[in-house]
């Protein structure tokens, strides 16, 4: 026990004397140099080795990062291999999918389109001095292919600028799917409506169908009718 005792004291000691702060001029030691000291070439750094004397260089031709590869040109691009719009929607359109495309067009289009699609959004109506923007209830766009507003919520149209950095695609074909259902709801007749909705509508005496065909209505009108529109689908 003396001798162990004797042991550390002595260790103390020596420990105490090699931090007693003295100046050296060598180099501190590194126990493992390697991940210090790298041999790599800097961002736009020089290297030698390449004839361009460029050592950041560019990717082999035809490289495609993982998940990158897109070969769906009607999901991705919104067009067939021919580059024609595509007609329909590639993805099947659900009340999820119509819930979320709400979610999306509330957030990013309705400032400028309108919460019913009739172009009233409030950068339309506040004077702001924007071109206005087009009813998505007037013949012309009603009888777009749905790979045109998937392209225009992609790539902007006129003074609308692109949502590609912004959207997903899969939200991009959402926002068309509520879009759809937009123009559906707004420019719905009695035909439209399965007969034992109607019966409970007239029931109700809560029946507004000519006024939903301008998309004026109350504020929220032209919403819930889109959502109603679908869930009758």
């Amino acid at each position: 026990m003396h001798k162990l005792t004797l042991t550390i004291a002595l260790f103390g000691v020596l420990l105490m004397a090699g931090c007693r702060g003295t100046i050296s001029d060598k180099p501190p030691i590194h126990i493992n140099p390697n991940m210090d000291f790298q041999n790599k070439f800097d961002p736009q750094e020089a290297n030698p080795f390449f004839a361009d004397g460029r050592a950041m260089r560019l990717p082999v031709p035809g490289t495609v990062a993982r998940g990158m590869l897109k070969e769906d040109t009607g999901f991705y691009l919104g067009r067939t291999e021919g580059g024609a719009y595509v007609q329909t929607l590639p993805i099947a359109v659900t009340t999820e999918v119509i819930r979320r495309g709400q979610q999306r067009y509330n957030i990013y289009c309705a400032v400028c389109h309108g919460r019913s699609g009739d172009g009233q959004g409030i950068i339309m109506t506040g004077g702001y001095g924007y071109t206005p923007a087009p009813s998505y209830h007037d013949d012309r766009l009603r009888g777009e292919s749905d790979g045109y507003l998937y392209d225009v919520i992609t790539n902007g149209v006129r003074n609308m600028p692109g949502y590609a950095q912004q959207i997903p695609v899969a939200d991009r074909w959402a926002i068309v799917a509520y879009v759809r259902a937009l123009q559906r709801s707004q420019n719905a007749t009695e035909a439209d409506i399965p007969a034992s909705e109607l019966a409970s509508i007239e029931q109700g005496s809560t029946a507004n169908i000519g006024g939903g065909r301008t998309g004026t209505a109350g504020s929220g009108t032209g919403q819930q009718a889109a959502t109603d529109t679908t869930n009758t689908q």
